[in-house]
C-alpha cells in the first residue's frame, strides 16, 4: 500500500483522528497534549497515529493536509488544523458541536 493509501486509511479509520508526537497516555509535545486534554474534555471517542513511529507518515502528511505542522485533528476525514485552532474551536463551543458523540 502507498504511503497516501495508509494516510487516507488512517484518517478514515475512525471519525476523529489525531496526527501526534507520541500517544494521548504518554503526549511528546505541548501542543499534541493541549488537543488531547481538548478532546478529553469533550468526552470524543478518537483514533490517534503516533507520528514519531512511522517517518513516512509525518512526512507525507504534510503534504497530503497541506499543513506544515503537527498536531493535525481530522473529523470525519477533513482537516479541523492544529493546536491553535483547535482549542479556539473548544472555546468557542464550535468544536463540541463537530463531535460525533461529544460531551456539549
Amino acid at each position: 500500500m502507498d504511503i497516501i493509501e495508509r494516510i487516507k486509511q488512517s484518517i478514515n479509520s475512525k471519525p476523529v483522528v489525531l496526527f501526534m508526537k507520541g500517544t494521548p497516555d504518554f503526549p511528546m509535545c505541548g501542543f499534541s497534549s493541549k488537543v488531547v486534554q481538548v478532546l478529553k474534555a469533550c468526552g470524543a471517542d478518537f483514533g490517534y497515529v503516533n507520528i514519531l513511529e512511522d517517518e513516512e507518515i509525518r512526512e507525507n502528511l504534510k503534504t497530503y493536509s497541506n499543513w506544515p505542522t503537527f498536531p493535525q485533528l481530522y473529523i470525519n476525514g477533513e482537516l479541523i488544523g492544529g493546536c491553535d485552532i483547535t482549542i479556539s474551536m473548544y472555546q468557542s463551543g464550535e468544536l463540541q458541536k463537530m463531535l460525533p458523540g461529544a460531551a456539549a
